[in-house]
């Protein structure tokens, strides 16, 4: 006869109160297929109920389990049942252990039932029902140690809440990353618990962030200070005391490089030429600039927008140089397409070699006067194509 097992969901609670107390449940001693009861409990009822006595022994009341000693066994579960010493070395996960275990328990009452043991499968599934009364002493024995807990991480959170309001005022107000880091450090010293110091670990990273952030603001400013003023001495005043507020974060934004790339700018920058625009006006120079090139008179142009670079219109003069490297270039690369044009209708090879060479010279002249131009690469596939053609 085949019996149908009830819903699992239904006993999983007394499957987590079976894992709790499997370490210390008495192993049974199989020798036959039936299970005998209590011995108080089988002498007082009639033979008749002896079967039921297993279940209705007085040591229930006192949450004990019976221990059938006659029930057969199949399918070894003690792999379950962890020593304490493997608890330490592996804690058990509560959560996927006990209905683990639970599962075992049906496995084995199936196993029992298919041998055709049904009084040894009802014995066993009761002595896994019976248990259920211990599960609330289990939780009394929970909630008293989360309440220990938790007094004792109030406790100390009392104590520590002075610093911890410390640190939070100074993320709050983007404090220096060091006082915050420094803060944070002593709080860790005093071991307040796990919660605090990884609390204190994060505090640490969003200082870091927000000095971060505000480090890089400010390298940005002093950047742009120099490169497009052309306030050398300020830019590098700041960039040193950029560096001693910022050290910890030198990684990070290069400011050693940074003082290195202004020093080189002020010794590129004619000191007389800063000199001259305390005492003109650049404006009136960069539209000065923009005639000359309207009238192609480059070089001019270009002689006064690298004097303007040393004015606090830096960044105006070095977009003026670079559309004047692109306005020269272009008209070179024009006079080399027509003198090549020239060069492919001639039959004589030594006049058409000689218009290739003359078609070259232009692409020179750019590079010579630009040789950081917008161009530069199709320029020297020009000339490359040129020299090809002058070689066949």
């Amino acid at each position: 006869m085949k019996y149908k097992l009830l819903n699992k969901a239904c006993l999983l609670p007394v499957a987590f109160a079976l894992a709790a107390c499997a370490g210390n449940a008495p192993r049974p001693a199989t020798e036959s297929g039936n299970a005998p009861a209590d011995e108080t409990a089988t002498a007082e009822a009639p033979e008749s109920q002896q079967g039921e006595a297993v279940f209705i022994s007085n040591s229930l009341d006192n949450y004990r389990l019976a221990t059938p000693e006659k029930t057969p066994q199949f399918g070894d579960t003690s792999a379950a049942i962890k020593t304490p010493e493997a608890a330490k070395e592996q804690p058990v996960d509560p959560y996927t252990a006990f209905p683990d275990l639970a599962d075992k328990v049906f496995a084995h009452t199936q196993n029992l039932i298919d041998a055709g043991l049904p009084d040894s499968a009802t014995a066993y599934l009761q002595r896994f029902r019976i248990i259920k009364p211990l599960w609330a002493t289990w939780e009394a024995r929970t909630d008293s140690i989360l309440f220990a807990l938790g007094k004792e991480r109030a406790d100390k959170a009392k104590a520590f809440e002075p610093l911890v309001l410390e640190i939070q005022n100074m993320n709050r107000a983007h404090a220096a990353y060091s006082m915050v880091a420094t803060s944070a450090d002593s709080l860790i010293a005093l071991t307040p618990g796990d919660s605090l110091v990884n609390w204190a670990n994060a505090q640490k990273q969003l200082a870091y962030k927000n000095t971060l952030s505000k480090a890089k603001k400010e390298y940005a400013d002093i950047k742009s200070l120099a490169e497009d003023k052309a306030q050398f001495a300020e830019a590098l005043a700041k960039a040193n005391e950029l560096l001693l507020r910022y050290r910890d974060f030198d990684k990070e934004l290069h400011i050693q490089e940074l003082i290195k790339q202004i020093q080189d700018m002020q010794q590129a920058t004619d000191a007389e030429a800063i000199k001259y625009w305390e005492k003109n006006d650049p404006v009136q120079a960069l539209a000065k600039a923009d005639e000359l090139v309207k009238a192609g008179k480059y070089g001019e142009a270009k002689k006064l927008l690298i004097k303007l670079k040393a004015s606090k219109f830096r960044k105006e003069a070095n977009e003026k140089y670079k559309a004047l490297a692109d306005t020269f270039c272009n008209e070179q690369r024009k006079a080399t397409s027509q003198l090549f044009a020239k060069a492919q209708k001639q039959k004589d090879d030594a006049k058409k070699k000689e218009l290739l060479k003359q078609a070259i010279a232009p692409l020179d002249k750019c590079m010579s006067e630009y040789p950081d131009n917008s161009q530069k690469n199709k320029v020297i596939e020009n000339r490359q194509f040129l020299e090809k053609e002058l070689a066949k």
